[in-house]
């Protein structure tokens, strides 16, 4: 299956899971430190105070990752690369599964992802608001969206409003003379997409549906509260960070910035002159984002570049290794803020941030993001979730994990019927969007 030869403007509607029944999901998180195949069996599980958005349970039956090839601050770089890393991924997870997979969730963090808030209203004339009411204010908001260059990853209804009322979450069965939806609207650029498409499809998979990767660390890292109060989950990958912001159970801002771990280990092996392997030991062994007095003192030993042995390796205070470190992670941070200020969401966030994903283990980076955003922070793993060996618990498989819950929520989200190749030959007005129209309506 082609996202591109079916839709026009979004990507096709993942099939709403059935309550009844249990399923076999399976994920893809590409990112640029790893690639995460993720096969998990979601069985239906009675309601529960705990998560009580969440209409399965998930099981991983399979999992495989591998480091990353191809990939430059989430973007493909190099197409062979990547594609024979996803297979060796999807292999690893096929095998430890004992099943074979044919399609995949994928998820995105590249392609300038962009947020916007579309309102728009309905005049009721004081009836009843109806489901065909509700489709035709979600359509007139979802049209004001539509843009050639760009794809909807994700539409969300935020909040709806009767008579200037705001904060109606379901209007149904309400009375009313004007009805108004704020959408939400989460858009990349097509080309991202079409080569992170064409790079699956080369390994012999299809892409059932592609989901942001600020939306997917935020579904798995975050706890019922936080969405409802409204929070901001910072997913610090390797070669990009990622920001939503959630209230009231929805996604409501996401944003990215091409900053992340890979470029603190960068940082040290210029500064210090030593491979990329020697600079990130380093980072993860001796680097930290606090500044710490004992650190003048102490001695570390950095391997030499070259292949000659007799090079001998320098010695360098820590302090020298930590002083790097910071200054990268609090310009990734002071961004961060900055991002969250002008998004105009800083109310909404309040006092709560979440880190999550791989870079977010760094010594001391909960304490310096707690000083440079000046609000709570905690360090967010995947949750709920069972059957993941101990060394995918940490905050570096919250996408992976998320992608894998994304199924549950995904009937959240409002899809416009886009039309294919005919509708956009053809115009609105024509006879052969006329009869599509009908056979959509009637069938």
């Amino acid at each position: 299956m082609s996202l591109f030869g079916s839709s026009n403007f979004g990507l096709p509607r993942l099939k709403p899971l059935n309550s009844k029944r249990s399923h076999v999901v399976s994920v893809l998180d590409i990112g640029s430190t790893k690639v995460v195949c993720m096969i998990g069996r979601l069985t239906p599980r009675a309601e529960s105070q705990i998560l009580p958005g969440r209409t399965h349970s998930i099981e991983i039956i399979g999992i495989g990752h591998h480091k990353s090839r191809g990939m430059k601050n989430g973007v493909i770089a190099d197409l062979d690369a990547a594609e024979s890393v996803v297979r060796l991924a999807v292999d690893a997870a096929e095998r430890m599964a004992g099943l074979t997979i044919d399609s995949l969730i994928v998820n995105i963090s590249a392609g300038r992802l962009q947020s916007d808030i579309y309102t728009a209203s309905i005049d009721l004339g004081g009836q009843e608001v109806d489901a065909a009411d509700l489709k035709k204010v979600l359509a007139a908001a979802g049209q004001q969206s539509l843009r050639q260059d760009r794809v909807i990853l994700h539409s969300l209804p935020t909040g709806f409003s009767l008579d200037g009322e705001r904060g109606v979450r379901d209007p149904l069965a309400m009375f009313g003379d004007q009805l108004g939806v704020d959408m939400h609207v989460l858009t990349a650029e097509r080309a991202a997409l079409k080569n992170l498409e064409l790079c699956i499809n080369r390994a012999h998979l299809s892409v059932e549906g592609i989901v942001a990767t600020p939306y997917a660390s935020g579904l798995a890292a975050l706890v019922d509260d936080e969405v409802e109060l409204g929070c901001a989950a910072i997913d610090m990958g390797g070669g990009t960070t990622t920001i939503s912001v959630f209230a009231e159970g929805k996604l409501v801002h996401a944003d990215a910035v091409s900053l992340g771990g890979h470029h603190v280990t960068t940082d040290l092996a210029r500064g210090l002159s030593t491979r990329i392997e020697d600079a990130e030991r380093l980072k993860v062994v001796h680097g930290s984002a606090l500044p710490n007095s004992a650190d003048e003192r102490d001695i570390v030993s950095v391997p030499p570049i070259g292949e000659d042995d007799r090079d001998q390796p320098t010695h360098v205070p820590r302090a020298l290794v930590s002083r790097i470190v910071r200054a990268r992670i609090e310009e990734t941070l002071e961004l961060i803020r900055d991002r969250i200020q002008r998004s105009g969401f800083s109310p909404i966030v309040g006092k709560r941030v979440v880190l999550t994903g791989g870079a977010s283990q760094l010594t001391g980076l909960p304490e310096a993001a707690r000083r440079i955003l000046a609000r709570n922070v905690r360090i967010g793993r995947p949750l709920g979730v069972s059957g993941l060996p101990a060394a995918a618990k940490g905050p570096a498989f919250s996408t992976a994990v998320g992608l894998m819950i994304y199924p549950q929520v995904a009937d959240m989200e409002t899809h416009m019927a886009q039309g294919g190749l005919l509708a956009s030959l053809a115009g609105n007005n024509s006879r052969i969007a006329r009869m599509g129209q009908w056979l959509k309506e009637s069938f």
